[in-house]
Formats: C-alpha cells, structure tokens, sequence
C-alpha cells in the first residue's frame, strides 16, 4: 500500500478511537444504571439517539479533517448534539458528558493554539455546568447531588480537567503529524517534479549546443556546395562530403547525448569550427597556450567555443574571428571576438547563451557577452580554477 494511504488510514483510526472510548463509558454508564434501576427511559433514549447522530457526524468531520477542511457547519451541529446527550444522560464524566469532550478533541484540529485553548476551556465549562445541572436535578444517577453536591461537582470538575487537558492535544498532535507527512510526501513529489524539468532544461540544452551547431555547419556547406555546384563540380562534391560527415558526426552525437555519454574534445571542436567558419568566408585565427588545458575544463571551454561560433555564424556579418584560450593557476579564460556587431541583436541570441551561462555557472564560472565601441563582439568565459568539487 502507498504510504501515504496508509498514514491516512492511521491518522482516521487514531481520530475515531476517542469515539471508541466514549462508546465505552456511555455503555458502562448504562449498565450502572439500569443494574441500580434509576434509569429515566426517555431521556436516556434521548442521550442514546443524540449521541449515535454525534457520532455519525463525527466519522464525517474526521475525514474532512484528513482532507485538510474545515466544516464549520457540521461541526456546530455535532457540538449541539454532544451537549444534548450530555445534559439528557445526566451530564456525568463517565458516560454522556464525555460525547462533549469528544467533540472538543475534533474540534480544535486545524485551529489555531489560542483558538484551541478556548474551545477545550469552554467545552470544560459547558460540561461542568451540565454535570452540576444534573447533579441538582437528580438525573446525575452515578454521583450523589443530594448530600455531597460540591464533593461530587469537584471530583466531576477534575475528571474534565483531566478529559479537556488531554483528548484535544492528543487529536491534535496526530493531525500534526499527519499534515508533516503530507507535506513530505508533496515536497518530495515537488523536488521530483523539478529535477525532471530541470533534467529536460539541460536535455534541451545539450540539444541546442549539438544539433544547432552542427545543422549551422551543414546550412553553411551546403549553401556553398550549391553555389559552387555550376563553376566547380569537384570542389561542391567535397564540400558535400562534408557535410555527410557532418550530418553523421551529429547523428553519432545525438545518441550519445541521449544515452549520457558524450563528452567533447577540444582540440577537436576548435578544429572543427575553424574549418566552418573558414568555409563560411569567416578569417579564423586561434590563439592556444603551450599548455594543454586543465582535463576538467577541455569539455567545458569546447561547448562554448562551438555556442560561440554558432552564434557567430546565426547573429553576425563577421570577416574575422579570433578564438583564444589562456589560463593560469589560478584562472582559465576563453575569448572569442568577431567583426560582425552590426547584425548582431541581444535579442537574436536564443537559448544558447543562456545555457553557456548554466554551463559555466555550474563550475563556477562567469559569461560575459557585449559589443565593443570599435564594433566588435567579445564573448568571454572565465572560470577560476582548480574547479570545486
């Protein structure tokens, strides 16, 4: 069984096992009197149907306190009827005048503490009051109102202080703890919930850096395939060569990313965008340190270099591009700048950018993307190294 249902089946069992005892008293109640013949049928016929409608309304308000409502009508209705069998029964703690204590228990579940304070306070007063009325009308048939009226108010009055002090709290706490468990429950289902749009953000994303880039690759080979397809047939088969290799090389990616295996090269990726943007009529110089780059950071630097350069081929008019890596002990730079501002729109920019942000935010590194007065782009990546974690 879901644990859930099965908290909420142990939080009804618990809320209506006061109703257990109630039942309890209210039969030994009957018992005494009937066994000391000073039964009065027809008010104790009176307390026997009040308290089976109480009950039935009680069973009702326990399972819309398990929903978390409130039902302030059927609430007031079984209160009424707690206290009429309590006043019918003779209004003694053991028996009737437990049917109020009862209501009470319910009654201040879902309540604030100053609003349940008052309700068993006032429950206690009512049922102190019922019992001394019963105590002076005679119909109080276990305790003796005649010769020993405040001696048997007393012992009734501590017998409800002992009810109301404990029956409500009680109530309370398990529906404390049964609302603790909802909320687990739900909060689970949430951080559930947002780890898979979180898991589909970064899907969407690995989507964006692989497919885009390499469909801007292809779109670019092809136009000039087709272009050059009248004035050199030899060099248009080459550059669709190309672009077979491309498409498989993308298709391959594809499902590792889908599996979770793909990792970039970076000497490969700066190869590779050298050779598009070139071919795009883009002048590419690439400016490397002697040093190979820290291994954690290759991966990282190499989907930004391709985001970068697929933005250069999707938002710009840009002549030349100049790609440059540096890094030191302490930080790790990528730089990528273009001639091609004028075209170049923050609004253009799509998904991309924002996910090298997510990339490089989650090593702790920075992105910073503006146009220069000289009408230049820079996009610089920076990440201070060693990398946490």
């Amino acid at each position: 069984m879901d644990p859930v249902k099965r908290a909420r089946l142990l939080t009804r069992a618990l809320l209506n096992s006061a109703l257990l005892v109630m039942w309890f008293l209210v039969a030994a109640w009957f018992v005494i009197v009937i066994g000391e013949g000073e039964v009065y049928w027809p008010l104790g016929a009176l307390a026997l149907i009040a308290a089976g409608c109480f009950t039935w309304l009680y069973v009702r308000i326990v399972n819309a306190v398990i929903e978390r409502r409130y039902p302030t009508r059927e609430m007031v209705w079984a209160g009424a009827l707690a206290f009429l069998a309590a006043g019918a029964g003779g209004g003694e703690p053991i028996g009737t005048g437990l049917v109020p204590v009862v209501w009470a228990s319910i009654a201040v579940v879902g309540t604030s503490r100053r609003t349940a304070v008052l309700l068993s306070a006032s429950t206690f007063a009512g049922c102190v009051g019922v019992g001394a009325l019963g105590l002076a009308t005679g119909t109080a048939a276990i305790t003796d109102g005649d010769r020993f009226f405040l001696a048997s108010l007393l012992i009734q009055a501590v017998v409800y202080a002992l009810f109301c002090m404990t029956m409500p709290p009680t109530n309370r706490l398990w529906a404390w703890i049964w609302m603790l468990a909802v909320q687990a429950y739900e909060g689970r289902a949430a951080h559930t919930r947002l780890a898979l749009a979180e898991e589909r953000l970064r899907f969407a994303r690995d989507l964006h850096d692989l497919v885009g880039h390499q469909l801007s690759a292809i779109a670019v080979k092809t136009e000039l395939a087709v272009r050059m397809s009248d004035v050199d047939t030899k060099a248009a088969k080459a550059e669709m060569s190309e672009v077979n290799a491309l498409t498989r090389k993308a298709l391959r990616e594809l499902r590792q990313a889908v599996r979770g295996y793909r990792e970039l090269d970076l000497a490969a990726e700066l190869d590779s965008v050298k050779g598009v943007l070139e071919a795009a009529g883009v002048r590419c110089e690439v400016h490397l340190p002697y040093r190979d780059l820290p291994q954690e950071m290759a991966p990282v630097f190499a989907y930004a270099v391709r985001e970068a350069v697929t933005n250069v081929l999707k938002h710009s008019d840009a002549t030349s591009c100049d790609i440059t890596l540096r890094f030191t002990g302490k930080q790790a730079e990528l730089r990528v700048v273009n001639d091609g501002v004028a075209r170049r729109q923050a609004a253009d920019l799509g998904s991309g950018l924002a996910g090298m942000r997510e990339r490089l935010a989650a090593v702790g590194g920075m992105v910073d993307a503006r146009p220069t007065a000289d009408g230049q782009f820079i996009l610089s990546a920076v990440v201070s190294l060693p990398i946490g974690g």
